[in-house]
């Protein structure tokens, strides 16, 4: 296909007037002829001036492609090539393949079967989906995979690395469990597509806790594809040292079992982890200035909203002075400028979890960050310009690349920089509904795995790097189109012609030359 680069040389068109009015005006040489009168002169220079027609229409239509030539030379000219379509890869998670959601996707993967991409499943080795196989999946769904908790994160970008160059195109299920870690950066021609997976409301004991002497605070959790949704539960505590725990609605039954100083749950069921029975409360104190009394106030409603979530029961102490050294503390909130003392910082290898926030000098920096698995953008105005020391985390990064929460680990404590505040004047956190789940995510410590098929919340398409374009647009992903510039041909071209107008116009003038 032909295409002008520039189309704009296109107006040196107009130079073929400049030929066509030479040879209009152009007259042949005149001959002597000797008359007896001069007063029929005038009347046959006028005849003359009216009968103007061209001549030597050969040597005109030279220099017509002349200047056509070159004219077509100024307008950059390519002649394009479309690439022929490439062939990619089709991947499928297991649990799609199982699950009768598959139907909404299956047209739009026979269609790019069709052009010739390669079926395979979301696995280890990345297997191939044969067509017989693929044609009995659509009568009876495949097993349910064996493992049920696997990520997608890393397979998606083995599967990147293993056909470098390839569109590739992925569907996978939208369940939360499947996206832990970190997201990595994945190339262009991944096209990646999440199928909501039928969610059943389910429920299971997520942790437990001595509430007093003679009864426990157990936790349980429901989910739903939104969220999960931890209320607590009271019962009294057997005396014996293995018992069966009253009924929980929605809960298989509970055994409480004691020994060696170290009580446990364990719920009925094949292959149910012991769960701990926390004894020791989570000792919080926030420590706050008279600049931070409003960073101090949306963060202490926080903390009591989250406990709600909390294995074991929270002691929190709100104050305006620094806690006693030596007080025994699970979580340190410093608000204020002042550094923190030698001894507190000395804590944090024996556990004690440090928080700090943003430090005065910093910069306004309008920008929005994101917390998988909450869709939820949160704004941030201004951050601080501490930069983070070796050994750092980044929690949360904003859109600009800054980190939002860093986290220094250091023996059995950590140490927490929030690089902007809750004040209103630095960032929106404080009116954002998820800020207590944000914090129940730090605060709770090391607990049971959730049961992976129990948890059905499912992934909002925005957390998902790049989407799936329409099937007709599948095209677009193959190669550049391939160009071939025509401007030295036409260069050549106009020089061949040139060199036969100048042939043509010597011969035409050696014609006219009067012999002796």
């Amino acid at each position: 296909m032909l295409t002008f680069l520039a189309p704009s040389g296109l107006l040196a068109l107009l130079g073929v007037a400049v030929p066509i009015a030479i040879h209009l005006w152009n007259r042949r040489p005149g001959r002597t002829v000797q008359v007896g009168s001069i007063r029929w002169l005038d009347a046959a220079a006028n005849r003359r001036l009216r009968n103007l027609r061209l001549e030597q229409v050969a040597l005109l239509l030279l220099r017509l492609l002349v200047v056509v030539v070159l004219a077509l030379a100024l307008t950059n000219p390519v002649w394009r090539q479309p690439p022929p379509p490439r062939r990619g890869q089709v991947f499928v998670s297991p649990d799609l393949l199982a699950s009768e959601s598959m139907a909404a996707v299956r047209p739009t993967i026979d269609s790019l079967r069709r052009r010739g991409f390669v079926l395979r499943q979301l696995g280890p080795r990345f297997p191939r989906v044969s067509d017989t196989v693929w044609q009995q999946l659509a009568t009876q769904p495949a097993a349910a995979p064996a493992a049920a908790r696997y990520s997608f994160w890393p397979r998606v970008q083995q599967a990147a690395d293993s056909f470098p160059g390839q569109p590739l195109y992925v569907y996978t299920s939208a369940a939360l469990r499947h996206f832990q870690g970190h997201r990595p950066a994945l190339p262009a021609a991944v096209r990646w597509q999440t199928v909501p997976l039928p969610t059943p409301e389910t429920a299971w004991l997520r942790g437990a806790s001595l509430a007093a002497p003679d009864s426990l605070r157990l936790l349980v959790s429901r989910s739903t594809e939104d969220a999960v949704y931890t209320t607590s539960v009271t019962v009294p505590r057997p005396t014996q040292a293995d018992a069966p725990l009253p009924r929980v609605p929605g809960l298989p039954p509970l055994r409480y079992t004691s020994a060696a100083g170290q009580s446990f749950i364990q719920p009925e069921g094949p292959d149910s982890a012991r769960i701990p029975v926390v004894t020791e409360p989570l000792r919080v104190w926030l420590y706050h200035d008279a600049s931070h009394a409003l960073d101090a106030r949306y963060l202490a409603a926080a903390l009591r909203a989250a406990s709600l979530g909390l294995m074991p029961r929270l002691e929190l102490t709100v104050a305006a002075r620094p806690p006693q050294t030596g007080t025994s503390l699970s979580w340190l909130f410093w608000l204020t400028d002042a550094p923190v003392p030698e001894a507190w910082q000395q804590q944090i290898p024996r556990g004690l979890q440090l928080w700090q926030d943003a430090r005065p000098a910093s910069v306004t920096q309008p920008t929005t960050f994101t917390v998988v698995p909450y869709p939820a953008s949160y704004v941030v105005t201004r951050l601080d310009t501490v930069a983070g020391a070796q050994g750092t985390t980044m929690l949360w990064q904003a859109a600009n690349g800054r980190p939002v929460l860093s986290r220094q680990a250091s023996g059995q404590g950590a140490a927490y920089r929030l690089h902007t505040r809750l004040h209103p004047a630095w960032s929106q956190l404080a009116d954002s509904p998820e800020l207590p789940l944000l914090f129940l995510d730090l605060l709770q410590p090391t607990s049971p795995t959730t049961p992976a098929p129990l948890d059905q919340r499912q992934l909002a398409a925005s957390q998902i790097a790049g989407t799936v374009a329409a099937i007709n647009n599948t095209s677009n992903h193959a190669s550049a189109p391939t160009d071939t510039d025509l401007r030295i041909w036409l260069v050549v071209a106009a020089a061949l012609f040139w060199g036969l107008e100048r042939m043509v116009a010597g011969r035409t003038f050696a014609a006219k030359e009067p012999t002796a």
